[in-house]
């Protein structure tokens, strides 16, 4: 049916995106820096490239690459072309670098020139063909290599591939006694037909090395070579505007103390091309204002360089606007100090209605009723958004609602769990939440679970899943935000996890057992008995050997131990010490009140993924991990941050922004959240049912009986078409990805024409009924329009808005005035205003 027979066609001002600022210019009197600012020579191949840097506001600036000169205080012990240290013997010499009138030095140390050098396999052999792409998994490194050859994914495995470039068959591809006739040199130099094409010239480093390798011996991968242990980015942070370049280098520091300048044979990417781009060599190009990250990758090692660009110069109609209120606390100071830095302004403070209505559904789920709307416009005091925050915390639809966000994390299932079993997980999840049982505590229970599912809730976590390796992936993704399921099979591509601390991982699941029916399927009654066995080993697949049971970074433990691994696993993975544990739930709880992560996605912790804010998220998690893991207590102080109560109208110079908080950022609400803001509405409520299991016929229970919100719904097995249609989580994986909240032609026609909307517009009895009896007893038409707009709105309506209804309004008893009514709910029910939390 049309919904424009009153003329009224609602509209949300406010929700618009943002524009950004610039930095100033560079002071004469500020100075210029070398990078590194010292350096130690240890082998007669080895080389350091120098980065000449303005500092800007006591930080690098601009990379300076024109009119440096450079020298040598001994040409005799160190020389520098073009920026480049080579070592001549022994000693140690200083470098200097003029530029105008401005010097910057940088000291260096030679050594070991004497002592005999040989290009090895782990150290120089392998990050060449990670470079040039030989072994990733488009080339040799897929999993059944190429054209014959196979190498391990950006050489994981030194030594199987050691073995198949000098071993396999019968060693075709070295020629010791005349390395240019190598097959590992003549295919990628040219010399003979390659599909890979020319990887690298005759003449060029690379194949000096891989020669120089072969020629030596072709020497293989020993246990006791140096490895490295970490890498050092420079300029680790710099400050830049659009159209800048800037040069990062990397250093690799190695087990043996060496220090080796290895940007040559990095992998980069940028964590976000709109503000930086990175080329092979390691060049940032600025394309954009905002905070990007350059990430670099050697030897399955990360670093990243943070590229601050500021947004261009604020607009004098923001000055009269922006937030000025005084810092409430740890999370405006880290913001703000951004925000200046970035040059941002920040939104002025959201309207007392706005501030009740996203509270009251980033807490607990729900719109405000109409008397609680009311109730809180009308109070005067000055301290009643305290209040406010400290009354949702301890309502009783808080339980129900972070109980449905820790089900979805949890994978709460009624298709993979029969329904006694399905039950006893979430009454134990409410539970928890509604005692305010600590995260650290929670989780610990999860972990270490045993028992029977029906009685111990928390052991159905195991039955769905159910592999060590199923386990481990699950574990992590949840409670770490980390996905390590790449490692499974090899190094992770993308992050410092080795296919070995994989392994590791698994291992501390390896003896958790199970008696009775555990997965999918029709037979049984769905109990089942959890325990820890005091055998039984995971076999690597690599080396055909178990890995010993290893945390993640953590320490080993040893095999004979008969005591249940899972829980040394749970007190690593709950200390207070863990650097992923707090960060990763602090940054889930930042993301629902925010709509924004630090990190995005919330559940993808990677190194190469920094978060947009790290100072603020390392004190967000220091700040739980003081508080024991109160998850309350981190709601309250982001509640009563001046970043959170800000408007959601951006102003001129923040209007680009969408990382940094400089405004809230509105965000459709979550389709459980909307499906039941519609009841609250129109007061009329769903019957939900519950299918069982699959191939159960569809059998149906009495689990949620009339007036069941969807957010306290045990699962997603409910067939609900609003629900699938607004993007509900379907919980089959870990993994936020499950849930959507992108706007499709199907939600638009939902709401124009579809049943859940219209068919509670129309319902007997409903709110729409029971104000049009008031009316016909009396109810001003101000008045009545003054409760459309506070149950659907949380506000008053505006003198204009007013005035515009109250003209279509007919008089009591008309007989359209029904359908006019019904119209405006409909307005505003499906405005961006109602459907948005803002």
């Amino acid at each position: 049916m049309s919904r424009r027979r009153s003329g009224f066609i609602p509209t949300l001002a406010g929700l618009a995106i943002f524009a950004g600022l610039t930095p100033t210019t560079l002071r004469a009197d500020e100075v210029i820096v070398l990078l590194p600012a010292e350096s130690a020579l240890k082998t007669p191949e080895s080389r350091q490239r120098l980065i000449v840097q303005e500092l800007e506001k006591g930080e690098a600036g601009s990379q300076l690459v024109e009119g440096i000169e450079w020298s040598s205080s001994d040409p005799a012990i160190a020389e520098v072309v073009d920026g480049v240290i080579r070592p001549v013997k022994d000693g140690s010499a200083t470098i200097t670098a003029k530029v105008g009138g401005k010097s910057a030095s940088s000291k260096v140390t030679v050594a070991g020139m004497g002592a005999p050098f040989a290009w090895g396999f782990r150290e120089h052999v392998e990050p060449i063909l990670a470079k040039q792409g030989c072994n990733s998994g488009a080339c040799h490194g897929a999993l059944a290599g190429k054209g014959g050859f196979r190498l391990s994914l950006r050489g994981y495995d030194p030594a199987t591939d050691f073995f198949n470039i000098v071993k396999q068959d019968r060693g075709r591809r070295v020629e010791l006694a005349d390395p240019g006739r190598s097959l590992l040199l003549a295919k990628p130099s040219g010399g003979i037909a390659h599909k890979g094409g020319v990887k690298f010239e005759t003449n060029s480093l690379d194949y000096k090395i891989l020669a120089g390798w072969i020629a030596s011996g072709a020497t293989p991968p020993e246990d006791s070579d140096a490895v490295v242990q970490e890498l050092e980015v420079l300029p680790s942070r710099s400050l830049h505007r659009k159209g800048q370049d800037q040069q990062i280098l990397v250093r690799a520091k190695y087990s043996d103390g060496r220090v080796e300048d290895v940007t040559r044979w990095v992998k980069w990417s940028s964590a976000d091309e709109s503000v930086c781009r990175v080329d092979e060599q390691g060049k940032a190009s600025v394309v954009g204002p905002g905070e990007g990250s350059i990430v670099a990758w050697y030897a399955s090692k990360l670093a990243i360089a943070r590229i601050t660009v500021p947004y261009e110069a604020q607009s004098p109609a923001d000055a009269a606007t922006v937030d000025n209120r005084k810092t409430r606390g740890f999370i405006d100071e880290q913001i703000d100090k951004q925000l200046t830095r970035l040059n941002l302004p920040a939104s002025p403070a959201c309207t007392d209605a706005e501030f009740v209505r996203r509270a009251y559904v980033d807490t607990i789920g729900r719109i405000p009723s109409v008397d609680e709307a009311r109730a809180f416009l009308s109070d005067a005091s000055a301290t009643k958004r305290d209040a406010l925050i400290d009354r949702l915390l301890a309502m009783p639809e808080f339980a129900d609602y972070w109980t449905y966000k820790w089900s979805d994390l949890l994978m709460l299932n009624g298709t993979r769990l029969r329904p006694i079993a399905l039950k006893s997980y979430y009454q134990w999840i409410h539970k928890q939440v509604a005692e305010g049982a600590p995260w650290d505590k929670f989780v610990r229970e999860i972990i270490t679970a045993t028992g029977e599912s029906a009685e111990n809730g928390p052991t159905n976590f195991y039955a769905l899943s159910q592999s060590p390796e199923d386990m481990t992936e699950n574990v992590s993704q949840a409670f770490l935000g980390l996905s390590i399921a790449c490692a499974k099979c090899h190094n992770h591509p993308l992050e410092k996890w080795t296919n070995d601390q994989y392994y590791g991982m698994a291992s501390l699941f390896s003896r958790v057992k199970a008696k009775g029916w555990g997965g999918e399927g029709r037979s049984g009654d769905g109990l089942r008995t959890l325990y820890a066995a005091e055998t039984g080993e995971l076999v690597q697949p690599r080396t055909g050997k178990p890995q010993p049971p290893t945390p993640l970074d953590g320490q080993a433990l040893s095999f004979d131990d008969p005591a249940d691994r899972r829980i040394a696993l749970a007190k690593w993975m709950t200390s207070p010490e863990n650097p992923y544990f707090a960060r990763s739930i602090a940054n889930r709880i930042w993301a629902n009140f925010f709509n924004v992560g630090l990190v995005e996605k919330v559940d993808d912790m990677r190194v190469s993924n920094p978060a947009s804010n790290d100072a603020l998220l390392s004190a967000a998690a220091d700040y739980l991990a003081k508080e024991k893991f109160n998850l309350k207590a981190l709601m309250k102080v982001i509640l009563q941050s001046n970043a959170y109560q800000r408007s959601s109208k951006p102003l001129a110079g923040n209007k680009l922004d969408r990382r940094f908080y400089s405004r809230y950022y509105p965000r459709r609400m979550m389709a459980e959240v909307l499906h039941d803001a519609i009841v609250q509405v129109t007061d009329v409520p769903t019957k939900f049912d519950f299918i069982a299991f699959p191939g159960a016929d569809k059998e149906k229970t009495d689990f949620y009986p009339m007036g069941t919100r969807a957010v306290q719904l045990y699962d997603s097995a409910v067939e609900n078409y609003f629900l699938q249609t607004f993007g509900r989580n379907q919980r089959r994986i870990v993994c936020e990805c499950e849930r959507s909240d992108e706007p499709t032609m199907v939600q638009v026609l939902h709401l124009s024409n579809g049943a859940t909307l219209n068919e509670k517009l129309r319902a007997p009895g409903n709110r729409l009924a029971r104000l049009l009896k008031l009316r016909q007893e009396g109810m001003s038409g101000s008045a009545l329009i003054d409760e459309i707009y506070l149950s659907c709105l949380s506000r008053y309506p505006t003198e204009a808005e007013r005035e515009h209804l109250l003209a279509l309004l007919p008089r009591p008893g008309d007989k359209p005035e029904g359908e006019v009514v019904e119209d405006f709910y409909w307005g505003l029910m499906s405005s961006r205003e109602f459907l948005f939390n803002h």
